[in-house]
């Protein structure tokens, strides 16, 4: 081989190796770390070994961003519905400890076990006045733990109505940045130039608006794209649908949210054709306006269920059973064998029982507690101090059945006292399921995140072992080309 062959060769090694090297610098500045895409450079080498560029290429998977989208709404809807049951628990307390430990668990089971505790000890004790305090603060334990409750359910009700109005806000904004960027996107394709940063912007969008909502999308000519709403409604064809919603400022157990329109058609709420069925916006309206409100039933039931086991009757058999122990503003009979909305909230203890409110202890034992003033109402006719019918009645009525409303699913026919644990359960089965999905969705969304970067991204650590083999080529190519210009100036010198 000739000096000037073995110089070409040379000069032809070092120039592939260096567009080689340009390739993979090019790959890893190129990646995209948000996951969706990765542009790479499309180089080829000329015949004389240098380094052309013919264009910029985008890396994707439309199958798998797809997914990762249904995944990351999934995941969003789980997370919102967990975290709002994780508040009523943590506000009442109703995992701490035993269902019978009322020193850390405050739920309306583990209060009720302590009044009926409290009432055992008053029937060994109908004199004691001490013992039949223990009673009194028993009940206003039990009264003000439903109270807290409905207030707490209220509360994360008008909360999630609020967060469903943000969300909506974020949504429309989405949609709006999303069509400046679509159109960016459609022009640039039409007219030939690289699209590719503005590619991925708008993925970026979709990521965030999967977030709020659950979507599917469509792309047509010119990479002009439309969003649906997983419930079939268009979000996005050209121009960004109208999102409405109005908020409602508060909250009583009688209180419906209202739903959330797409372009005038409701998307939530029992008349939506087109319901969504992941993101945000769903688990908000799924706490609002199901999770939470049956909960609520069950504690309205719970509080019916204990006026009614409380409650007097006329000892001539000739009026009405009246409200005894625990009562409700302006109550005048017992409700009936349906849900009363916010019962739960306004039960008291009887003022006609309560020392501090002019009341009279005695007639925990005696009876008498719905109208003092009327005789008929007074079980213990003699007077005596030792008394104790009246109080074994009341502790045998948490176990005695009676009819509960089967609209609040634990149904129709049970002892106060198993009412209130199958409420209890009935809840922690709620947040347990709603914990377990979030921990499943969470893990699904990372693994279906990993995939798509790993089918679209560039791996760095196989992309930089490739370059130092290259750098080391490039090196020892260096040399020979060192040594062929040391040749070429001995043999010059030597003419």
């Amino acid at each position: 081989m000739s000096l000037t062959n073995a110089g070409a060769i040379a000069n032809q090694s070092l120039g592939t190796i260096a567009a080689q090297i340009n390739v993979v610098s090019r790959n890893i500045a190129g990646v995209n770390v948000s996951g969706y895409a990765t542009k790479t450079a499309l180089v080829s080498t000329t015949s004389n070994g240098a380094a052309q560029v013919g264009g910029v290429a985008r890396a994707t998977n439309a199958a798998l961003f797809q997914n990762s989208l249904q995944a990351s709404a999934t995941e969003a809807a789980a997370a919102v519905l967990s975290s709002g049951l994780d508040q009523i628990d943590q506000a009442l307390g109703l995992s701490s400890g035993t269902a019978t430990d009322t020193s850390t668990n405050r739920s309306p089971a583990a209060l009720l076990s302590a009044l009926k505790g409290a009432l055992q000890s008053y029937s060994a004790s109908p004199s004691d006045t001490t013992v039949a305090q223990n009673v009194l603060s028993s009940a206003k334990a039990v009264a003000q733990a439903l109270n807290t409750a409905d207030m707490t359910v209220q509360q994360l009700r008008a909360q999630s109505d609020s967060d469903i109005a943000a969300s909506v806000a974020n949504i429309n904004s989405i949609l709006s940045q999303f069509q400046q960027v679509n159109s960016e996107v459609v022009a640039g394709t039409n007219a030939g130039r690289d699209v590719t940063s503005a590619l991925d912007q708008r993925d970026a969008l979709l990521k965030s608006l999967s977030t709020e909502i659950g979507v599917t999308t469509v792309t047509r000519a010119n990479n002009d794209m439309v969003i649906y709403a997983d419930g079939g409604a268009t979000l996005f064809e050209t121009s960004p649908r109208s999102v409405t919603f109005q908020a409602n400022g508060s909250y009583t157990a009688s209180t419906t949210g209202n739903a959330v329109y797409v372009d005038g058609v409701p998307v939530t709420g029992a008349s939506a054709a087109m319901a969504i069925q992941s993101g945000k916006l769903q688990g908000l309206t799924q706490l609002r306006d199901v999770v939470a409100p049956q909960y609520q039933n069950q504690l309205d039931e719970t509080a019916r269920g204990l006026i009614a086991a409380f409650a007097e009757t006329d000892q001539s058999g000739l009026g009405s059973p009246a409200p005894g122990l625990f009562t409700y503003s302006g109550a005048t009979s017992v409700p009936g064998a349906s849900v009363v909305p916010g019962l739960a909230g306004q039960i008291i203890v009887n003022p006609n029982a309560d020392p501090s409110q002019g009341g009279d202890l005695d007639r925990l034992r005696d009876g008498g507690i719905s109208d003092p003033t009327n005789s008929a109402y007074i079980y213990a006719t003699t007077g005596a101090a030792g008394y104790t019918d009246r109080i074994n009645e009341l502790v045998a009525s948490f176990s005695t059945a009676q009819g509960f409303d089967p609209a609040a699913g634990l149904g129709s026919s049970l002892s106060l006292m198993d009412y209130a644990t199958s409420s209890l359960g009935w809840f922690e089965a709620q947040r347990q399921q709603a914990s377990e999905t979030e921990s499943y969705q969470s893990t699904l969304l990372s693994q279906t995140t990993d995939a798509l970067s790993n089918a679209t991204g560039v791996n760095l650590d196989d992309q930089m072992s490739k370059m130092l083999d290259l750098e080391n080529s490039y090196q020892a190519s260096a040399k020979l080309i060192s040594a062929i210009d040391a040749m070429y100036t001995a043999l010059f010198q030597a003419l």
